[in-house]
């Protein structure tokens, strides 16, 4: 029972009264709190702990539950200072006359149907494919900082990193990209409802100071110099990362610093995730980096893809630790093909389905010769026109929940 002793220290009347009042209502309201929580302790005994439907740990582990990305509604982001530097000379003109207006449509109908037959083949897999909403990207959009149209909700990995239990919401480094989230949400709030834990990384402000406005293009005298120096058109005014460039391995996760990843947002997530994970920060001989699943990519324990045009400068980290580093062909795709986006080395930018499969490129013969000889049965299809919005099949993806279990690999 809860025991009140008025004590009068100068107060009269009503006030008297008043402050009493408060002290018992007060009292009353501590009881039932204190009730209550004995009660809720007690139902919270009996409830059944929410298994989340999101578990992926590494790159190879038994594939269950994927998100595809989509063609529909596909932009071509304004040409800004970010997208400059990731775009080949040969693809400026094509940049400015389209930007903000949609990739052409004959080609977006023939890359609609690559990715619809790539979701089909999934499922034949027994894979569980999830796709994002259809969001208007067209629509201009206007923050405190900058102004822009968005651009599409094709590449899942770009945006979300799943890490165990927990999917994260990378902040971006384009300011086309800003609300490309939108797409994801209501997957990602199902998925949260149903157990898994959703972290949103800090919203970049993405203002002038977040951009290197005198970064040198590729015909620049300057630009090899600004590549031995290790300088980027992002700068470290805030974090800012997207997805891809973390690679998964357990509790190993590797990062790059690229042009859309700065050191702020390695070192975020790094804090982020705690001492349970080792974040490496690796580089490569790479002049304009954005990316990593183009340039190493972990396949199985303790076999992992290097780029042999870009060599990894920490490559004896996996050597030392008994792994096998392959290298793998030099992609075949045509010079006529366009890349608006990207570069050739998609051909290495698989989808492991476990360690036994992997979707691959059929027309990348000496790749599928590769995984063939590594004992992994390739999986094969074209994506050719889909590559051309920036992506292969890893990029065109985000795996949900894969069968396995958190393990040290190095």
């Amino acid at each position: 029972m809860l025991s009140i002793r008025a004590v009068r220290v100068g107060f009269k009347g009503r006030e008297a009264a008043y402050r009493l009042g408060t002290l018992c209502s007060f009292g009353s309201h501590v009881a039932y709190l204190s009730s209550r929580k004995i009660t809720l302790g007690r139902e919270k005994q009996t409830e059944t702990p929410l298994r989340s439907p999101v578990w992926s740990c590494n790159e190879w582990d038994p594939l269950e539950e994927i998100i595809v990305g989509r063609v529909e509604g596909a932009h071509v982001p304004p040409f800004t200072v970010e997208v400059q530097a990731r775009t080949m000379k040969r693809y400026w003109d094509f940049h400015i006359y389209r930007a903000g207006q949609p990739y052409p449509q004959a080609h977006l109908a023939k890359a609609a149907a690559e990715i619809e037959t790539f979701c089909y083949i999934l499922e034949q897999e027994g894979v569980t494919v999830r796709r994002p909403a259809i969001v208007d990207h067209s629509m201009e959009y206007t923050t405190p900082d900058f102004r822009s149209t968005g651009m599409y909700a094709a590449m899942p990995r770009d945006i979300l990193l799943v890490i165990g239990d927990e999917i994260i919401e990378a902040p971006m480094a384009w300011r086309s990209r800003f609300f490309e989230y939108r797409a994801y949400r209501s997957l990602i709030k199902e998925y949260f409802k149903q157990g898994a834990r959703w972290t949103t990384a800090p919203k970049p402000q993405m203002s002038d100071e977040l951009y290197d406005k005198n970064y040198p293009d590729e015909n620049d005298p300057n630009c090899h110099k600004i590549t031995d120096q290790a300088k980027f058109v992002t700068t470290e005014f805030e974090p800012c990362f997207d997805a891809a460039d973390f690679m998964r391995a357990g509790r190993d996760i590797f990062a790059q610093r690229s042009q859309v990843t700065n050191y702020s947002g390695i070192e975020w997530v790094k804090r982020h995730l705690g001492h349970k994970y080792n974040i490496h920060c690796l580089s490569f001989e790479d002049r304009n980096p954005m990316h990593i699943d183009t340039t190493l990519f972990t396949i199985a324990p303790g076999v992992v893809l290097s780029n042999p045009e870009r060599p990894c400068h920490q490559i004896d980290l996996f050597k030392k630790a008994g792994w096998t580093v392959v290298h793998p062909p030099y992609p075949v795709i045509p010079d006529s093909h366009p890349l608006w986006s990207s570069s050739k080395w998609l051909s290495m930018n698989v989808l492991m389905l476990d360690t036994k499969r992997v979707i691959c490129d059929v027309d990348e013969i000496p790749t599928v010769k590769m995984f063939e000889k590594l004992g992994i049965k390739p999986i094969t299809l074209s994506i050719r026109h889909a590559n051309s919005l920036g992506g292969g099949f890893h990029c065109w993806t985000t795996d949900i929940r894969r069968r396995g279990k958190l393990e040290s690999y190095l």
